[in-house]
């Protein structure tokens, strides 16, 4: 590609990074309700945590939702019975994703594909177990009236409109920082792993300890988007740590676009739009309406809508660059 193509591809790239984001900082005045804008942009947090480790790192899990809920509980249960201040809350809750994925993680890492993933659902399960039978969770019935507090005992929580703006700062900062990691030499080496693990092994990479550490960062993110859920949502259930809740993400980064900044985003904020849309009016059968977008994603667009469009950009590039004299 040419110098000027590239220019011109960044500029348009930040101009679209740039109305994304007056896009969510005007939602509120447009008519869209926040505390649905704050549960998609706390799974947008979610599924971009769960691509660093799938998209840029190859690690496929089937039990991220335990450590979405984990932190959802600790988060809640400190909140309301504790009395921490919301952002003790959430840094508690980033701790516990990340101390859980620390733990699972030295045991996963030992295996690849499948192996890794099966074990990832059996470790998510019995997570899933203990917040069932633990008495502080609530059981079935969750845990619910978790306060918002008053963050750094300045910010009122309770107003739905000081909480969006809260969130939309946490996820632009979690979006920059995995920008960062991923374009970081650590970032490299996470894709030279999922590219060619034996090879990087000999290029000398410690690629157990790599993965390791995108495991835990992965879950320390999937941490903070289920503390943060809680507070914006005032209850933690079952439901956050349920083996269904991990197939959620996979299609949010899957239909969004694997591998893709903006991927996770856009397939998060469509799954959580279609299921608030359609289900006053379909009832239970969103799951075979989502079920249905899925398979025809898979077979239609099997990079995703991003990765689709990332992919049509480059063959017109090609074109324009062979036509050239």
């Amino acid at each position: 590609m040419t110098p000027a193509a590239l220019k011109n591809a960044d500029r348009w790239a930040r101009i679209g990074w740039g109305a994304g984001l007056a896009l969510l900082l005007a939602a509120p005045f447009l008519g869209l309700y926040p505390v649905f804008v704050m549960t998609a942009l706390c799974y947008a947090i979610f599924a971009c945590a769960f691509n660093l480790l799938l998209g840029f790192t190859g690690l496929l899990s089937f039990g991220h939702a335990a450590f979405m809920g984990s932190a959802a509980y600790a988060t809640g249960w400190l909140v309301k019975s504790a009395g921490w201040p919301p952002e003790l809350g959430l840094l508690a809750g980033l701790v516990v994703g990340a101390g859980l994925g620390l733990l699972v993680g030295l045991i996963a890492i030992r295996r690849q594909g499948i192996y890794f993933a099966m074990i990832t659902l059996a470790m998510a399960q019995m997570i899933y177990f203990v917040c069932l039978q633990a008495p502080f969770t609530g059981g079935e019935d969750g845990l619910q009236g978790v306060p918002r507090g008053v963050l750094f005992g300045l910010l009122p929580l309770g107003n739905d409109l000081v909480l969006y703006y809260v969130v939309v700062a946490v996820f632009v900062a979690v979006f920059l920082g995995i920008v960062r990691i991923v374009h970081s030499p650590y970032g490299q080496g996470l894709k030279a792993i999922r590219e060619n693990e034996p090879r990087a092994i000999s290029l000398g990479y410690d690629v157990d300890r790599y993965k390791l550490l995108a495991f835990v960062l992965s879950t320390a993110l999937a941490g903070l988007a289920g503390s943060l859920k809680t507070l914006v949502l005032g209850f933690a259930s079952l439901s956050d740590v349920h083996w269904s809740m991990s197939g959620e993400v996979v299609l949010m980064t899957l239909l969004g676009g694997m591998g893709t900044f903006a991927g996770p985003v856009v397939g998060a904020l469509t799954i959580i739009g279609l299921q608030n849309f359609l289900a006053d009016r379909v009832g239970s059968w969103v799951t075979v309406i989502i079920g249905v977008i899925f398979v025809v994603c898979v077979l239609a667009f099997r990079k995703g809508v991003i990765g689709e469009m990332l992919a049509w950009q480059q063959r017109r590039r090609a074109r324009a660059q062979a036509q050239q004299p």
